[in-house]
């Protein structure tokens, strides 16, 4: 094998999971990747997937891309509404559908970086989906995203003022680079190579083709000490209106 060939193998990126704190779909495949594949969830790398707001789609046509952004009629609003009420019951899942006023999805999105640079992505999206989806918090009141600095050991001022931070703002628009160049168009999204998988009902099947090629990711969860209990967890127990991530 060539100097470049191993290089390009060093370099290839691990699998990558697009989630959004907006999208039922994507909560749902979170709880899922963290009850059955504990594992595979650790392996991931977890992107988040957020709708611009006006500065944001600014910065991001200066940087020569777009955003996938498709309107959901009312029909298919009603029907998700729908649908995601069976998906949580059939798995014991009880919820609190969220209302969103004038959103801004840099402020926990952009929040979750934050979390991310000092070590405490997975706290952060637990706590972000139990305020969500069990608690019915807007996410996206900096007051909320300011109460989860006591429980992650963070500053509240930094977490609720990501969205105030230019070198924040500048590392989400490459997140929307890399959205873009992968094909991302919905949430939940999964990417390895170039294989791609869209939807929770599409998990089962990434799983399995990440265990094919990592053996190491097969088999029960259960018996795993090294993921039971792990910073995965989600503290304490345990939906979306027309976008372009709520279609997963």
């Amino acid at each position: 094998m060539s100097a470049g060939a191993r290089a390009g193998r060093r370099t290839r990126r691990p699998p990558r999971f697009y989630f959004s704190l907006r999208s039922p779909y994507s909560w749902l495949a979170y709880r899922e990747l963290l009850g059955a594949h504990p594992r595979t969830a650790a392996a991931l790398e977890w992107v988040p997937f957020f709708e611009p707001d006006e500065l944001s789609r600014k910065l991001l046509a200066e940087a020569g891309g777009s955003f996938p952004y498709t309107p959901m009629s009312p029909e298919k609003h009603r029907y998700i509404l729908q649908d995601v009420r069976r998906l949580a019951a059939e798995r014991g899942l009880a919820f609190s559908w969220p209302v969103d006023r004038d959103p801004v999805w840099e402020v926990p999105h952009l929040g979750y970086l934050v979390a991310a640079r000092h070590g405490r992505g997975p706290e952060y999206i637990a706590l972000a989906a139990r305020a969500r989806w069990e608690q019915g918090q807007n996410v996206c009141d900096r007051s909320v995203i300011a109460g989860f600095g006591a429980e992650l050991g963070l500053d509240p001022g930094e977490l609720a003022g990501a969205s105030d931070d230019p070198e924040l703002r500048a590392q989400g628009v490459r997140v929307l680079l890399e959205i873009q160049r992968d094909g991302v168009f919905g949430v939940p999204f999964f990417v390895d190579h170039y294989d791609k998988y869209w939807g929770v009902d599409r998990l089962p099947a990434f799983v399995a083709a990440l265990a094919r090629t990592n053996p190491s990711l097969a088999g029960p969860p259960d018996d795993d000490p090294d993921t039971a209990g792990g910073p995965l967890a989600e503290p304490g127990r345990s939906v979306d209106d027309g976008h372009a991530g709520g279609c997963g």
